[in-house]
């Protein structure tokens, strides 16, 4: 049986977690614990013309960047790569390679691109460096296109270091593994290596690992990995984990304490700010042979249950199944929820009777929100006031519940209370509930936003309020203890997702107050300059 070697990648998939911002310090810390530990590939990052950048990240706009701000000093034995994503970088850019240089580039690309991309690898090869072929969602191909793609690899990039089984959507069972290595070692020439890149997604990658290492062949291997799993959804396998079997089973004398050390030193600081791991989402992802972007897009609106999510990821065409669209995805969120029309217009009716002369006050579920506490008590007891609670109403006992998410409209009906509920959620109608039209009140400029303030600010404006009183509306922060009164309703959000919902939300309220006075009781970022 010929080698096992391990090519780490946690500087490039793992940047994915992170939009590649280790910082030089992080990206030296990673690169010298394994250089330590023996590892004989090490991935150093994308080259991307239009998004890359010269030094901090790994996400180089060019080769150079890369030899000359990072790669400063090269480890004898070690081999050091960079990915090259097709159609992301013209290859004739790369400098002619020299002893500085980075020795190989991964070439990935998708199956449409699959013989378009024989040419950059061989202009990739004429420059020196080595190539290796990933052929990106193996699983898309059926077994005549991948033996075709195969033979095409065999005669015309005979010199290619490696061809790849890679999962890209972390979907592959035994089965598949079985299938593919077979086919793949069968026909691919005898000099070239088969490599092997997972994803967690179905917790398989190690499994699956095991089995692709197990297989009997004299043909050279060499598996994916990361430090701690670091990686894209649910991550890789882990470097650690994988070294330690190997040296196990396979007489390898991988370190594994340099490792270790580098996870308490950087990577575990950076799980602390950028989750990877196992979640519905990526496994709902895997079964729907998906991209974990759009599973992702969708729970992160915190307005879907589970089976809604589901439901949504079946609904996507196979074209759109291999790279996230954000705007296709948001279209067919709307799509998915404007189905579900209703004329409210005598719900309408209905309420204007109710509020007509009358203040509003509204309460979110903030960490603030008890912080006005007496005063909303005051408030809920005048007869010149409705109350409406917004997808949360333990605190008080309110006039009118508003449920857009379907598991607080289950609870609210369970409890008797006067609801107020959108179409997409519930289209039953009694003496104590009211329903609106989802597509009539929500914003949908700028993206789809369907959040609570938004419909029912939305709605109040129709129906003439002039003045309403805002308790518990915090706005969001990436400390998930910052967010809520109620710490079972705690969701994660990143920085990112923070700024973006805050700047939107705050918007939104701003332009409101053309058509009402609003009234902030308890602390909010929405109100701050």
């Amino acid at each position: 049986m010929k080698s096992i070697k391990i090519l780490d990648c946690t500087l490039r998939d793992g940047g994915c977690v992170n939009n590649f911002n280790f910082g030089i310090d992080y990206m030296k810390q990673i690169l010298h614990s394994l250089e330590a530990a023996g590892v004989e590939y090490i991935e150093c990052g994308y080259i991307d013309e239009k998004n890359g950048t010269e030094t901090g990240r790994t996400q180089y706009c060019s080769e150079e960047a890369i030899r000359d701000h990072f790669l400063t000093e090269k480890k004898p034995g070690v081999t050091y790569l960079a990915m090259i994503d097709y159609g992301k970088y013209d290859v004739n850019n790369l400098p002619q390679r020299t002893e500085k240089d980075i020795d190989g580039i991964r070439l990935c690309f998708h199956k449409k691109d699959r013989h378009n991309m024989v040419e950059k690898a061989k202009i990739i090869m004429e420059k020196g460096y080595k190539v290796y072929i990933q052929p990106m969602i193996v699983m898309r191909y059926t077994d005549q296109e991948l033996l075709e793609l195969i033979q095409e690899v065999n005669q015309e990039l005979p010199d290619a270091e490696a061809f790849y089984i890679v999962d890209s959507f972390g979907e592959m069972r035994a089965n598949d593994m079985d299938r593919l290595i077979n086919l793949v070692d069968h026909n691919l020439i005898p000099t070239m290596t088969l490599g092997f890149h997972s994803h967690n997604n179905l917790q398989l990658s190690y499994s699956n690992a095991i089995t692709f290492i197990d297989f009997h062949t004299e043909r050279a291997r060499m598996a994916d990995v990361s430090i701690m799993g670091m990686g894209k959804g649910a991550g890789n396998l882990n470097t650690e984990l994988f070294a330690e079997h190997l040296n196990l089973y396979f007489e390898k004398q991988y370190h594994i304490q340099p490792l270790l050390e580098v996870i308490d030193t950087v990577i575990n600081q950076i799980h602390s700010e950028f989750y990877w791991g196992y979640s519905v989402e990526y496994y709902l992802s895997s079964i729907n042979h998906c991209t974990p972007s759009y599973a992702g897009h969708f729970f992160k609106k915190h307005m879907l249950s589970i089976d809604q999510v589901s439901d949504l990821l079946k609904m996507l065409p196979e074209e759109k199944k291999l790279s996230f669209d954000k705007a296709f995805a948001d279209q067919l969120y709307l799509e998915y929820n404007e189905k579900k029309q209703y004329d409210d217009s005598e719900t309408l009716k209905v309420l204007q009777e109710s509020m007509k002369g009358k203040k509003v006050l509204l309460t979110a579920p903030g960490k603030h929100l008890l912080d006005a506490d007496e005063q909303i008590r005051k408030m809920l007891d005048d007869a010149e006031v409705v109350s409406i609670a917004l997808n949360y109403y333990k605190a008080y006992n309110t006039d009118y519940v508003l449920a857009t998410k379907q598991e607080i409209y289950e609870s609210a009906v369970a409890d008797h209370k006067n609801i107020i509920v959108t179409s997409n959620v519930s289209q039953n109608t009694s003496e104590h509930i009211q329903v609106i039209n989802y597509k009539e009140w929500i914003k949908v400029d700028e993206g789809v936003n369907d959040s609570a303030i938004v419909i029912m600010l939305n709605l109040l404006k129709a129906l003439q309020v002039k003045e309403v009183y805002l308790a518990g509306f915090d706005g969001f922060s990436a400390n998930i203890n910052d967010n809520y009164v109620d710490k079972a309703l705690r969701r994660p959000v990143s920085d990112e997702q923070a700024k973006e919902r805050n700047e939107s939300i705050k918007k939104f309220i701003n332009g409101m107050k053309n058509a009402m006075e609003i009234h902030f009781m308890t602390e909010s970022m929405y109100n701050k300059d």
